[in-house]
């Protein structure tokens, strides 16, 4: 599949990565991004294709519009959700506006983005949405000694990003449209140390394994794609657990409250 991507966080990490990548497969693009010099760079690394520049912030209202507009204006064929920010701290001592910037990059941007370039995909017969999330949306249940990280926003909002892709690709997907969830685990890229965290002691996937992982999921048809997790099964055991505990429910008050 060639034509038109959309890619947001072009300028580092998995974004610029996936932006490479489409690029030398033939597909012209769209990279988005914060800083114009980095995605300046991309326009002269891939001469072979055209590539547009633009600077736009996904942690506010007018940066996810501006995105928007082009998503509805343009013949995407694939659309490429990775801007991220974690700001890892405790809940209570997470600012207002981290929490804001979090759920407008993480949260609102996926949706709006993918609201406005759907109506034309599905005129145009196809097309393809890649969420990026992570293995972080699993770990609700981990216990602090487990995963010590705080993250309750940021695992909140990769959590949705999965039920939303589930739900956003069953809808969509007779009409020629596959939606994937992308969901590494820890990658080399500059996210961590932006969030103030040293993890080059951690092992870690390259951004260009993630790529791999997720173009070759959407040739198989995965919806929920974890580059680092060998077991097939483990993932869809999590999707079993959910339907069973979604098909359990009773009108009835279970016994344990009673």
């Amino acid at each position: 599949m060639t034509g038109l991507a959309l890619v947001t966080g072009a300028s580092s990490g998995i974004g610029q990565a996936f932006a490479r990548r489409l690029g030398g497969l033939g597909h012209d693009l769209i990279v988005v991004g914060r800083r114009r010099e980095r995605l300046d760079a991309l326009v002269d690394e891939l001469p072979q294709v055209k590539v547009r520049p633009l600077v736009a912030d996904l942690a506010t209202d007018e940066g996810v519009a501006a995105v928007a507009d082009v998503c509805t204006a343009e013949p995407l064929t694939l659309l490429v959700n990775n801007a991220g920010v974690a700001h890892y701290m405790p809940f209570a001592e997470l600012p207002a506006a981290k929490a804001a910037e979090l759920l407008h990059v993480k949260a609102v941007a996926p949706v709006m983005l993918s609201r406005a370039a759907v109506p034309g995909m599905l005129a145009r017969g196809g097309g393809a949405i890649v969420n990026v999330a992570g293995m972080i949306a699993f770990s609700g249940p981990a216990t602090l000694e487990q995963v010590p990280v705080r993250r309750a926003v940021y695992a909140g909002t990769l959590a949705g990003s999965v039920a939303f892709s589930q739900t956003l690709h069953e809808e969509v997907k007779a009409q020629g449209i596959k939606v994937q969830v992308l969901c590494p685990g820890v990658v080399a890229t500059e996210f961590h140390e932006r969030q103030g965290l040293d993890l080059s002691a951690v092992p870690r996937m390259s951004a260009d394994d993630v790529v791999t992982a997720s173009l070759r999921g959407l040739e198989l048809g995965e919806v929920v794609c974890a580059p680092g997790v060998e077991r097939e099964d483990l993932l869809q055991a999590v999707s079993a657990a959910d339907l069973a505990a979604f098909g359990a429910q009773s009108p009835e008050l279970a016994q344990r409250y009673i």
